[in-house]
């Protein structure tokens, strides 16, 4: 029986990753920057300029978003270290898509390197 360790030292064997230092020009590269961590993580800190898709909906919402829909798109994604972008580019490759890269050590290597995060303004009530 395979373990969630297992997967993800598959899918990360089958894909392709991008470190930390080359992942702002990749990012510059790409025609969509996705985060696939859950929304709450999302909304606590992002890579500026990530589309939100959590890992559990992204094959859905590829399949439902016509201007998602080219194979030859360049897609950069990242999760909080690297394990569910591993899982989604193997997924994504699955599904036909030509361009994808991970990066490696995912938001917390992007942030722990000094990298810019965009966090989103809290409402303020009067």
């Amino acid at each position: 029986m395979k373990t969630a360790h297992d997967l993800v030292a598959l899918a990360k064997s089958q894909i392709k990753e991008v470190s930390v230092a080359d992942a702002a020009q990749a990012i510059q590269a790409s025609d969509i920057l996705l985060d696939v961590r859950e929304a709450d993580e999302y909304a606590s800190g992002h890579i500026p300029g990530a589309v939100h898709i959590s890992r559990g909906l992204l094959e859905f919402k590829l399949s439902n978003s016509p201007e998602l829909a080219p194979r030859d798109l360049k897609i950069v994604l990242y999760c909080k270290t690297s394990g569910r972008a591993a899982l989604a580019a193997k997924a994504l490759y699955d599904m036909g898509y030509l361009n994808v890269e991970s990066i490696a050590g995912g938001f917390d290597a992007w942030a722990s390197a000094g990298n810019p995060i965009a966090k989103p303004q809290p409402l303020e009530f009067e």
